[in-house]
């Protein structure tokens, strides 16, 4: 089958499953992937795919609608950030079940710029992977929105402190990759965040000081430090 911007979502759906791989699915399987409604197509072929159906945001929705991974990648590939609503962004948060799916949507909420409306909101969310979902955006915000005043995402930081000492996995990990993407933004964001990286560390909790401890090794590492002009830290300076 031969896709365009014209298939529908039944015609790419078709597609995807002629494609299924049950070897790929092991494999998927062991990155923590969630496999249960997946086909094992690699992202490398769905970014292929995205390109050649373009942007169709009705047909992204109906992508997600089908709960198929690979489906749901592609909506959030192929989704017009600019008709994306905020509701939707919600409901698509609320599906949420794998870590891969909340960073690839990460990337399209931070395009549509719903970062200030939906990371407070996300951050107070029990669920795991909504609360992924947030920080997993601060990392995208921080790396993408050139133009953002550093003071937006230095604003992010106290989140970042009250959520440290989340000891699930999906979701530590997130926030030592916000804490990490926001200090190498620039100078200006390095000094506050390697700070917070330096009392996490002294945490009393074991998740706290493990989300410091990482991110005040890349922080002071010596390419962060010849990147941002600074001065190499001596190994005192960086004990764990």
């Amino acid at each position: 089958m031969t896709l365009s911007p014209t298939s529908s979502a039944e015609d790419i759906i078709a597609h995807l499953r002629a494609q299924r791989s049950q070897d790929n699915l092991a494999g998927m399987a062991r990155f923590g992937i969630v496999t249960e409604t997946a086909l094992g197509l690699s992202n490398i072929a769905l970014h292929g795919i995205a390109r050649q159906v373009k942007t169709g945001h009705a047909r992204a929705l109906d992508l997600w609608q089908s709960d198929i991974r690979e489906a749901r990648i592609l909506a959030a590939f192929t989704a017009d950030p600019k008709a994306l609503t905020l509701d939707e962004a919600r409901r698509w948060a609320d599906d949420c079940n794998s870590w891969e799916i909340v960073d690839t949507v990460a990337d399209l909420f931070v395009t549509a710029r719903f970062e200030q409306a939906l990371i407070p909101d996300f951050a107070e969310d029990d669920r795991q992977f909504v609360r992924r979902l947030a920080f997993s955006m601060m990392a995208m915000a921080a790396v993408h929105l050139k133009k953002e005043p550093d003071a937006s995402l230095l604003a992010w930081l106290p989140l970042i402190e009250r959520h440290a000492e989340d000891e699930r996995n999906f979701v530590k990990k997130a926030v030592n990759w916000a804490l990490r993407q926001i200090g190498k933004r620039n100078f200006t964001c390095h000094g506050p965040a390697l700070a917070l990286a330096e009392k996490l560390r002294r945490s009393t909790d074991r998740t706290a000081r493990w989300i410091g401890k990482d991110a005040v090794r890349e922080l002071s590492g010596p390419k962060m430090s010849a990147r941002l002009g600074l001065m190499a830290p001596g190994p005192d300076d960086v004990k764990a």
